[in-house]
């Protein structure tokens, strides 16, 4: 073995030379397909020395114990009739020179966990001339087995065919006739007893278990009701449960190895069949599959062609909520399973851990399945905007090497384009979307590292980013913090460049002056003159300051510019927006007098919180982020936005009356302007004309909800729209953040968890968790009802929102201020900082800091 060990060493040595590799002829075989020519899609100098370990291991193997076939004809078999014997030295150096000219390979047919002597009956073998397995089959051998009370002749055949591609291929065919045909009415009774113990009902009784009709949208091959009968009763048996891990060990290498290099899947698209079989096992999250079995499973899914992917996908969006829930609970469990069992950190990183990475490629699969099984909407989707024509000239980025940081235009996941659906056209997934996301992982990825895979090395290192499924909200902020910082070191760079090729002074932030009583009026013409010269500057670094005040700006004097320019542009006597006092929301007046650049400021403002990271105190229904992410507005986002007109138009749709005489409506509808005066609008031509009846009705209510919410505000959302999209175009946001996640970025979340604070909460000039002053603060603050809570907050950090994650990721500090005084506690917004006098009583303490939160506004009250 010493000897068969140095030739492997010799030959991988040399399959990692491109020179000696490009001048073998490289053809192989699988199944009884015949050579594929691997010159034109396989790059020589790409493969690994593990890849030629495992084909040497393989002819090493075919040599010394052969393929099993006792009708094999290939001459280099010891299962041929005509091979002559060979030690194991000879066997290794042939195994070398068949490696070198490729030769064929055979198909491998073992006899795994036989457990018994095969001469002990005589129909013990009856499982070794089984080629492929049917339901039917399957339950005669079973028969046979129960009667003799041995299962040796089960397990051979679950063995032979479940470790073998082209077998497994081969088996559970749909036109295969029916086993209950063969079984008596007792065991057709247990089977299918125990089939409702898996959730693999034969009679598929509720709406969100047909799976009879999959095939109709993949053309699959395989009878998955008679596949899941099949489990149902194999995996009672224990025998045959040891054999279903070990066959599966032993297929997946081959199947990697074929789907990698051989591309099976093109010649011959059933090759699926193994994965959508293998699928059904209703153990794969059980310990025997954690450690070996399933982590090689996941790694051979992976190497599945984009196109293949897509096609398991749309099959196991058809499957129902419980099968769909057991998938993804398997490849859950095997992330989970292994981030818990390793050691992952800043050098041992968990995105080069393969196991990780394959099951997560493969959850994705079931993510969109999630997608596709639910409610849909492909359609209603916002005209992009037009993208500038490429220059052929250099940007001044690619001459620093710098051009894949900046790429322009959003990605797109190749999964995604090939099922033609994105996270954003859900309306209502199968599975919730909190159900992808995988928190073990979340604690070990390291974002900094997986965001330069995510924009550097994407072609050779796999970031989590490009699964942000996986991830939460706090980790993705995270992953966009550095896009964001990046951004902006980099445009000061630049700014220091340019200003020394032209002599002039460096402008390294995004400087705004203003004046508190014109707030608006001075962001607007700065912004607007900044949006129209140079954009990029909206990149830089934010940079607050009011005239006549005192203060550098660390962030908070940001916060306060954010949240006094929002006060003033919600005010509802300015007429921007409408109000409703219900919902506590704000819409688009489609009346509103103001010009589209003050819309624009709004929309670059919102942009700005999330490029500055600053929580903004802003109320828009769900259909506005929609709106920002590319979707139009349609009947079913009335529901938050308009919920009145939503109750109307439901009790339209459901009327069970006659329509026209019953409502009298027609296609005109009416609605009040700024003064409040009637405007009517025809939904379609000569509307007054046309009545709404049973027939148009739904058309009638997908017009109205497209004028409310699309084109009655046109004009004001596209200015929005284009500020927004001026700080952010060139971000991951619309890739990484569903709409319900960018509200988060902005908004914050509206949960205040002050015992979450306390418990983060750090301590400065000599207090500590001990001292009688914090005990008194912290039973003052929670005896505070909600809005003198977010006063508080507003008061400390600038903003009456948690930012994502909860208050817990706030890190506020409380710094004592000198004893006992009259003086009221003051404030660092930009440091989350609260500076408390030591008051002498909890009374006193109550008092000031009451009326501080309660009068407090401006830099000049520090």
């Amino acid at each position: 073995m010493l000897f068969f060990q140095s030739i492997i060493r010799r030959a991988t040595e040399r399959y990692q030379n491109p020179a000696e590799c490009k001048s073998l002829s490289w053809t192989s075989t699988i199944c009884d397909v015949e050579p594929v020519s691997l010159t034109s899609c396989l790059n020589v100098s790409r493969r690994n020395r593990a890849t030629a370990k495992l084909l040497i291991e393989r002819y090493f193997r075919q040599l010394t114990q052969g393929c099993g076939n006792g009708s094999c004809t290939n001459e280099f078999c010891a299962s041929c009739h005509d091979f002559q014997p060979l030690d194991n030295n000879l066997a290794a150096a042939k195994a070398f020179e068949l490696f070198k000219v490729n030769a064929k390979l055979c198909d491998y047919h073992p006899c795994i966990a036989s457990g018994s002597d095969e001469s002990a009956q005589p129909d013990s073998t009856m499982g070794d001339n089984v080629h492929c397995l049917s339901e039917n089959t399957v339950c005669m051998i079973l028969n046979a087995c129960e009667e003799r009370g041995d299962y040796s002749a089960l397990t051979r055949a679950i063995g032979k065919v479940f470790s073998n591609a082209e077998c497994l291929m081969k088996s559970f065919r749909k036109d295969e006739p029916k086993a209950a045909e063969n079984l008596d009415s007792k065991k057709s009774k247990e089977l299918e007893k125990q089939s409702e113990k898996t959730g693999a009902s034969s009679t598929a009784s509720t709406p969100d278990e047909v799976s009879g009709e999959m095939s109709n949208c993949c053309d699959l091959t395989v009878d998955i009701e008679a596949v899941r009968r099949v489990y149902a009763k194999l995996l009672s048996i224990e025998q045959v449960e040891a054999v279903l891990v070990n066959a599966i060990i032993y297929l997946t290498p081959n199947v990697e190895l074929d789907l990698e290099y051989l591309d099976v899947y093109e010649v011959n698209p059933d090759y699926l069949n193994i994965f959508v079989i293998v699928m059904e096992n209703g153990n794969l999250h059980s310990p025997e599959y954690l450690e070996v079995a399933l982590p090689q499973f996941c790694k051979a899914m992976s190497k599945l062609p984009v196109a293949a992917l897509a096609r398991l996908s749309k099959l196991w969006s058809t499957y129902g909520l419980s099968h769909l829930r057991r998938m993804m609970e398997t490849f859950q469990q095997l992330i989970t399973f292994t981030v818990v069992s390793n050691e992952f950190d800043a050098t041992n990183l968990v995105n080069d851990d393969e196991t990780v990475v394959a099951a997560t490629q493969c959850l994705k699969v079931v993510f969109y399945a999630s997608i596709l099984g639910g409610d849909v909407d492909v359609e209603h989707n916002e005209e992009e905007e037009e993208e500038e024509a490429e220059s052929d000239e250099l940007t001044l980025h690619e001459l620093l090497g710098e051009e894949r940081l900046y790429k322009k235009g959003p990605r797109v996941d190749p999964l995604e384009e090939e099922l033609g659906v994105r996270p954003v056209d859900s309306r209502k997934p199968l599975l919730p979307f909190e159900d992808f996301v995988n928190e073990s992982l979340n604690d070990v990825v390291e974002m900094d590292k997986d965001f330069t895979f995510f924009k550097v090395n994407a072609e050779t290192k796999f970031s989590f980013q490009s699964c942000p499924f996986i991830l939460s909200v706090i980790t993705k902020s995270q992953g966009l913090y550095y896009d964001n910082r990046i951004r902006m070191y980099s445009e000061r760079r630049l700014t220091a460049l340019y200003s020394l090729a032209q002599g002039q002074q460096a402008n390294p932030y995004l400087k705004l002056k203003v004046r508190r009583d014109h707030i608006i009026d001075d962001a607007l013409v700065r912004l607007e003159m900044i949006s129209m010269e140079n954009p990029s500057d909206l990149k830089k670094q934010l940079f607050v300051e009011f005239e006549g005040e005192q203060g550098v700006d660390e962030g908070g004097v940001s916060k306060e510019f954010f949240q006094l320019v929002l006060e003033e542009i919600f005010n509802p006597d300015i007429g921007m927006f409408t109000y409703d006092s219900d919902t506590k929301l704000f819409w688009f007046n489609s009346s509103s007098l103001e010009n589209e650049a003050q819309y624009t400021l709004i929309g670059i403002v919102l942009g700005l919180a999330i490029y500055n990271n600053c929580i903004l105190d802003v109320h828009f229904p769900m259909v506005v982020y929609r709106k920002l992410m590319g979707k139009k507005g349609t009947y079913l986002d009335l529901s938050d936005s308009h919920p009145v007109l939503y109750q109307s138009l439901k009790g339209l749709l459901e009327h069970t009356g006659n329509v026209e005489e019953d409502m009298m409506l027609t296609f005109q509808i009416s609605h009040t302007d700024l003064f409040g005066n009637p405007v009517l609008y025809d939904l379609k031509d000569q509307g007054d004309q046309i009545p709404v009846t049973e027939d148009n009705r739904q058309e009638f209510v997908d017009l109205y909800a497209d004028y409310i919410l699309n084109t009655s505000v046109e004009r004001q959302f596209k200015a929005f729209k284009k500020g927004f999209l001026m700080v952010t175009n060139e971000s991951p946001l619309k890739y990484l953040f569903r709409p319900e996640e960018v509200e988060l970025l902005i908004c914050g979340s509206r949960k205040l968890d002050f015992e979450a604070l306390e418990k983060t909460t750090e301590y400065d000039g000599g207090y500590s968790t001990d001292s009688q002053i914090i005990k008194d603060f912290w039973e003052t603050i929670h005896s505070f009802g909600e809005e003198q809570k977010r006063l508080f907050l507003q008061f400390t950090t600038g903003t009456d929102r948690a930012p994502v994650g909860g208050l817990g990721k706030l890190k506020m500090i409380i710094a004592k201020n000198g004893s006992d005084t009259d003086r009221l506690p003051t404030s660092h917004t930009c440091f989350n900082a609260l500076l408390l006098p030591e008051y002498s009583s909890k009374e006193k303490l109550r008092e000031r800091l009451l009326k501080a939160i309660t009068y407090a506004k401006g830099f000049g009250m520090l």
